[in-house]
């Protein structure tokens, strides 16, 4: 990759709480602001000539930043710029913001990502976790990834195959974990095709309508469903300080959810007749709901442990009530962790990247 005309601007002691949606977290020793894609590896060179650790920031939105900050240096990506590559391609820098590109997307009639509405965070992190929701995932739309490989200094255009999508889970946080940055994302998105409606939130929203809601109505649905649920970064809204779903749904084999279920009948959890919310996958594995277990193991929405809680209306959203500490916040998480494990049989894994933590 070329060197840009401009060198990156390197900052030293930058407060790391103000660039994540939950407000915690220490300093960074070095930050940089990319927004050109040259930039980028300016900004590696610096950490390599300095043996910095790197970590890139994109929204800040799924992010637990330890209290002793960061020791190497932050790259924030701020690539911009929206395009329509051919028919239904859209292409989109990774700094661009992901709801305004999914409210660009579905003003122009253009299908696919519409169920994705009002997720926090860049086009770059999409595909990173594979961000999903109501009955939709990115991967299902995403082309190609356009990244900047950290071993040679080159961008690369990787597919979807090549990406190895899975729930929560692609390279980028898993086999390829800290080889990529990525730079852009490329969607296959349908003129005039029908949105989404799978998901029981939106079924029961839309109940006995007729005729079917387009896609516009159904991203003003699911915006009004996270709205609701305080899944919607607001600042006016106390329990919107956190970074979103905080465990992942646990897939499980088919034995162990039964396990789980036998464990809530024998401690009462489970009435007669009653049922554990559980839902079945195309590999034979089961997805139970992480927001049904940590209720039932005692932990209910609005429970609170010093300056950290659970929202008071969404059970999987842990929140800073005020000036509270990465410390505290895991404390919680771990407490949440523990119960579920001696309830159920069943371990909690976080979705949120911790960063400045001793592995």
């Amino acid at each position: 990759m070329r060197q840009s005309a401009f060198p990156v601007a390197v900052q030293e002691n930058v407060k790391l709480a103000p660039y994540t949606t939950l407000a915690i977290g220490g300093e960074a020793r070095f930050f940089a602001e990319v927004a050109d894609e040259s930039q980028v590896a300016n900004a590696l060179n610096f950490a390599e000539a300095r043996s910095l650790p790197v970590f890139v920031l994109g929204g800040g939105s799924n992010l637990v930043v330890a209290d002793t900050g960061f020791p190497g240096i932050i790259i924030r990506i701020a690539l911009r710029g929206v395009k329509t590559k051919k028919s239904g391609i859209i292409e989109a820098a990774a700094g661009e913001d992901w709801d305004a590109f999914v409210c660009r997307c579905v003003e122009h009639g253009l299908a696919g990502i519409e169920c994705l509405s009002g997720i926090p965070g860049t086009v770059g992190g999409a595909p990173v976790q594979n961000v999903g929701a109501y009955g939709q995932e990115a991967a299902e739309s995403i082309v190609a990834v356009r990244a900047l490989d950290r071993n040679t200094k080159q961008p690369v255009e990787l597919s979807n195959k090549d990406c190895a999508f899975a729930y929560r889970t692609s390279i980028f946080n898993s086999s390829a974990k800290d080889r990529y940055i990525i730079l852009a994302v490329s969607y296959h998105l349908h003129a005039g095709a029908p949105p989404r409606i799978q998901y029981p939130d939106l079924m029961r929203h839309f109940a006995d309508r007729t005729p079917a809601p387009g896609i516009a109505e159904v991203r003003d649905a699911v915006m009004q469903i996270r709205a609701q649920k305080s899944m919607i970064i607001r600042q006016d809204d106390p329990n919107a300080k956190s970074a979103g779903s905080f465990f992942k749904n646990p897939l499980v084999p088919a034995p162990i959810a039964g396990q789980a279920e036998e464990a809530a009948r024998l401690r009462g959890t489970l009435g007669k007749g009653e049922i554990m919310p559980r839902y079945p996958m195309a590999d034979g594995s089961v997805k139970l709901s992480a927001a049904w277990l940590i209720e039932h193991a005692g932990f209910r929405k609005g429970y609170s442990r010093g300056r950290v809680a659970i929202s008071n209306r969404h059970a999987l959203a842990l929140i800073n009530l005020g000036g509270a500490t990465a410390e505290e916040l895991l404390g919680l998480m771990h407490d949440i962790q523990s119960g579920v494990q001696g309830m159920f049989g069943i371990q909690l894994v976080p979705e949120p990247v911790f960063v400045g933590f001793e592995s």
